[in-house]
């Protein structure tokens, strides 16, 4: 494994390593407006939600690494401690990037990315009418970690209101998160697009522990075929299941007819089994399969 050191790198570089592993962040699309009505629009990565209650999140307009400027959306927050952050989807990726374009100071961004300006309800900046979801928010604080290129100037404001697409929500009320489309940054000109296709689920219970790696039986837990991420579904359960006598399977039974004098091809045909059943998502079942070589 190859180990860089980053405190001795230029800045620059430094960046590079640290956008690239930090990954996928994600965008702050942030709306804000100076003393004198001025608008400003521009993508931050270095954003993410920190508190519930109070309802805080923080992005960092970062001093610029090359020449240590600071952005405009920093001088318009000092200004005018106000924000709109709004969510960004693959729809309106490209826009967002122009909108990163270091125009002069009073170029309004809405007009040269082609984003439409809706007011907001409670805050001065205006919101981006294409944006999925909308945040208004006050900022609390602005905190800075240095000033040498590429510090972070922490932004922390708190979110008063939000905003969402009807068509984004589910009979419920809540959203629908396999129809929001989000991306989120990587390192140089990555992005990651989150499609319905990508999602998946990782159910961990809330007030029941999971048993553990160490708690797996000794053949599970040592096995060649069962990855981490397989160990760590079954870990997850919360207690080791009892062997059902009324569990039949066509694929165990074939197995267990085939290998009966070989118990190491037996065992290693029965994680093969289990594995593809971990994929789908089908614990009980996996588990079953697992302790049928305990039953034999």
């Amino acid at each position: 494994m190859a180990t860089i050191d980053i405190q001795s790198l230029p800045v620059m570089e430094r960046m590079y390593w640290l956008q690239t592993a930090i990954a996928p962040r994600p965008i702050c699309f942030a709306s804000t407006i100076n003393k004198n009505g001025e608008v400003n629009l521009s993508p931050f990565s270095f954003f993410n939600l920190f508190s519930s209650n109070p309802p805080v999140v923080i992005f960092s307009p970062s001093r610029r690494g090359r020449d240590n400027t600071i952005k405009h959306t920093l001088e318009n927050v000092l200004e005018v401690p106000e924000v709109a952050i709004n969510i960004c989807n693959y729809a309106m990726v490209q826009q967002v990037s122009l909108s990163s374009c270091e125009y002069p100071k009073g170029v309004d961004e809405f007009i040269k990315a082609g984003f439409t300006k809706t007011a907001a309800s409670v805050i001065r900046p205006p919101l981006v009418a294409e944006a999925p979801i909308q945040l208004e928010c006050k900022v609390l604080e602005v905190k800075s970690l240095g000033e040498q290129a590429g510090a972070g100037q922490l932004v922390i404001a708190e979110v008063l209101t939000m905003h969402v697409k009807n068509e984004l929500l589910l009979p419920n009320g809540k959203i629908n998160t396999a129809e929001l489309d989000l991306v989120a940054r990587l390192g140089g000109d990555y992005y990651a697009r989150i499609t319905k296709e990508c999602l998946f689920e990782v159910p961990k219970p809330n007030k029941d522990l999971g048993i553990g790696f160490d708690a797996l039986p000794r053949a599970i837990r040592n096995s060649t075929v069962l990855t981490g991420n397989h160990l760590g579904m079954l870990a997850n359960s919360t207690a080791i299941p009892d062997v059902n006598p009324a569990f039949t399977d066509e694929r165990v039974a074939h197995i267990g007819h085939y290998y009966s004098l070989q118990p190491q091809e037996m065992e290693l045909e029965l994680h093969k089994y289990a594995a593809e059943l971990l994929q789908k998502n089908e614990v009980e079942k996996a588990w079953q399969v697992l302790l049928h070589m305990a039953d034999e």
